[in-house]
């Protein structure tokens, strides 16, 4: 009788780790349903007349002569005064 009951208890464990990894191989499977972020436009690069380091246009600081990564080169370049 007590190895019946061991062996029922073996069972029924046996039975729900069973179903328990056949729900989480099925939620694998199931397709993500995540939102895709939009694609952003591209950034338009500059290189510094100066160094020539390669900046975002919106992040270049504009000069007589282009665009320059620091008000340094811009000043070092141009040679105009603060």
């Amino acid at each position: 009788m007590k190895y019946l009951l061991v062996l029922a208890v073996v069972l029924v464990a046996f039975w729900v780790w069973r179903n328990n990894r056949l729900t989480d191989d099925a939620q694998a499977k199931k397709p993500a349903t995540r939102k895709q972020p939009s694609p952003r436009s591209p950034t338009v690069m500059v290189a510094c007349r100066h160094c020539g380091t390669h900046l975002p246009e919106n992040e270049a600081i504009q000069g007589r002569q282009g665009a320059y990564c620091s008000t340094e080169h811009r000043q070092l370049s141009e040679g105009a005064g603060p």
